[in-house]
């Protein structure tokens, strides 16, 4: 599939996606995030596709924000329906997707920039990263989760404050608040994370995605996310890979996951 605003490479079970508008510092549009969302799909949905990493173009950003230009005139009920279907189509299926996600932060990640890396599983920073939500220096707040993912990964107290005063914090300082989970250098960071990727890769995926499934349940409103452990614990035990696993552990050998 070929697309204008990302790239996509697929290449040892990891599915990079890159968003390329160096231009536009990466900024999130309309295509670009339908675009993202197809590349998603397809590697979702791809026996190739063991872990995603997201990243951006050049050495400035991840993605440094919404391109401001497609909404500076919408009216209430169009800025309603702009954060709907951008979480919808992105931001939401980023985190629910069964496949690992990891966003590579390789520079300014503001708005939605941010917003997409926290909708990612988890993160990992450059040292030149600069991360916030800048929005309600335009007179908006953040539309697409960051209100209610910042607090989940960073607490409330902290959550308030990076949003009420618009600032940045760098990559060091996200590292102590568990933004993210890594820093590195600018020049190691892909490699850095594609090596975490192959640390996720030898184990199940069928397991890693119910797994997700669990920890995700309990961040949504009237779910008891101990009720979907116990249930989604039940299931593994009728998979394939569970029974491979315990056979190799039993054997003392590697196992060899078949992914059923």
């Amino acid at each position: 599939m070929n697309y204008t605003n990302i790239l996509s490479e697929t290449e040892n079970g990891i599915t990079t996606l890159t968003i390329n508008r160096p231009s536009k510092l990466n900024a999130l549009n309309r295509e670009t995030i339908q675009e993202l969302h197809d590349a998603l799909a397809v590697a979702e949905n791809s026996s190739k596709t063991k872990v995603i990493i997201i990243t951006g173009s050049g050495e400035k950003a991840f993605v440094a924000g919404a391109d401001i230009s497609e909404f500076a005139d919408f009216s209430v009920g169009e800025g309603e329906k702009l954060a709907a279907k951008g979480q919808e189509l992105l931001f939401d299926f980023v985190a629910n997707l069964s496949k690992p996600v990891i966003a590579a932060i390789n520079g300014f990640a503001l708005g939605g920039g941010l917003e997409l890396a926290m909708a990612a599983h988890f993160r990992i920073a450059s040292e030149n990263a600069k991360m916030g939500l800048p929005e309600v220096s335009l007179g908006v707040i953040p539309g697409y989760g960051g209100t209610q993912r910042l607090p989940q990964l960073v607490g409330k107290g902290r959550a308030m404050e990076m949003i009420m005063t618009a600032g940045m914090i760098d990559a060091s300082q996200a590292l102590q608040y568990g933004l993210v989970n890594h820093v590195t250098s600018l020049e190691e960071l892909l490699e850095f994370t594609e090596k975490i990727a192959g640390k996720i890769m030898k184990n199940s995926s069928v397991a890693i995605a119910s797994a997700i499934s669990a920890i995700n349940a309990n961040y949504e409103d009237g779910v008891n996310g101990f009720e979907t452990e116990i249930k989604n614990f039940g299931e593994s035990f009728g998979t394939e890979d569970f029974k491979e696993g315990t056979q190799a552990f039993l054997q003392k050998r590697k196992a060899d996951f078949p992914g059923k």
